[in-house]
């Protein structure tokens, strides 16, 4: 749809993952095998039909920009294609903005240089695979001011403690509960908006003038509750999974080595696109052992891997074993090594004989560059 922009919001919901995003956004953290979880809001936005995306960052956002490149693997490098749009920087926010409405207010000048009528507004921590295209006409023929895209599916990763939604029978918002121990409605948000770009515009700067930041409190909320702006919800039954903490991480992986899972999130005609990395064929001695595992081009297997994934350019040397774990680009485990339930950095290494051992709900988590 050519009448039609996108905006990601990075740098939000990474206080839980720990060392995971103590150097990068979580929009840039390593999935799947081979992609960042930015590659998946990036994807559903080209296979929709838009072409001029911006992405607001935040701190630590250069290991997300070295990925996005130019946008060329998204065919979003043209003239009006991706905009990184870093963080307006203050001594007193250093980076970091106070909430969504800030983030928009600084932003206003790329809200106000576009050209499109509607905008998708997402964040960058729910991995899904998404055409926006019935949400959009769904929200032209409602006349909404707001359509917020929400998930029944409890198999979904959504967070109990979350965002919920109560609809009518036509779809629209009639109450709105955050962080509720027991909420009214059953319509989990997916922190996905679609409104005029214009409307968006506005409410930024009225929220900056008010002094508010939140914009599902300061916005959503009151506006349901007092009716002044028409708020619609859009029922997305596919996989939309919140990568907020080391657990959500650790199983939205560990759920990929589910055929029907991978299949639901990567159908064949909604690929996800990602940086390319040219790689040698994983290689096998004869020795090495796997089972069940997603393992990635350049990897060097002599051991045993099971119910795990590999991400590019892993050894695993003879003797080694690793299960259920998640072990990320060009890291190392060497001989007699055994690691379970663990989720490795980039480049870190498990020395000779080194275990590394840990329950399934609480996996340990090893940094980048780091060797045990």
């Amino acid at each position: 749809m050519k009448d039609v922009m996108g905006l990601i919001v990075t740098g939000e919901n990474d206080i839980n993952l720990g060392e995971l995003t103590s150097q990068r956004a979580v929009a840039a953290l390593p999935i799947a095998g081979r992609y960042r979880v930015i590659d998946f809001q990036l994807s559903s936005m080209v296979h929709t039909g838009i072409k001029n995306v911006g992405i607001i960052t935040q701190k630590n956002y250069s290991s997300l920009m070295d990925h996005v490149g130019s946008g060329r693997e998204w065919d979003l490098h043209g003239k009006q294609g991706m905009v990184i749009l870093p963080p307006f920087l203050t001594r007193e926010n250093m980076g970091v903005y106070s909430g969504l409405l800030d983030a928009l207010k600084s932003n206003t000048n790329f809200l106000s240089r576009s050209k499109q009528e509607y905008v998708v507004l997402t964040n960058s921590h729910t991995v899904y695979n998404i055409d926006f295209s019935d949400a959009l006409r769904a929200h032209v023929e409602k006349k909404a001011d707001i359509t917020v895209l929400y998930s029944r599916n409890k198999a979904s990763g959504v967070d109990d403690d979350d965002t919920y939604f109560t609809v009518d029978e036509n779809n629209k918002v009639t109450g709105m509960e955050i962080g509720a121990l027991a909420p009214k409605g059953d319509a989990a948000s997916l922190k996905i908006y679609i409104t005029k770009r214009e409307l968006l515009r506005q409410l930024a700067e009225q929220g900056a003038a008010n002094g508010l930041h939140d914009f599902e409190r300061d916005i959503l909320q009151r506006n349901i509750n007092e009716g002044t702006l028409a708020v619609y919800g859009y029922e997305y039954d596919g996989i939309a999974w919140q990568i907020d903490s080391i657990q959500s991480y650790f199983n939205f992986n560990m759920a990929l080595l589910d055929s029907e899972f991978r299949h639901n999130l990567f159908p064949t005609e909604r690929p996800i696109y990602t940086k390319v990395r040219d790689d040698m064929p994983a290689r096998y001695s004869g020795e090495a052992e796997c089972d069940n595992s997603l393992i990635a081009n350049g990897c060097h297997i002599e051991g045993t891997v099971i119910n795990s994934i590999l991400f590019r350019g892993v050894k695993v040397a003879r003797g080694a074993v690793i299960k259920n774990s998640i072990v990320m680009q060009d890291a190392q485990i060497q001989e007699g090594a055994e690691i379970d339930h663990c989720i490795l950095d980039k480049q870190s290494v498990i020395r000779r004989n080194g275990r590394l051992i840990a329950p399934a709900a609480y996996p340990i988590v090893i940094a980048k560059n780091v060797v045990i």
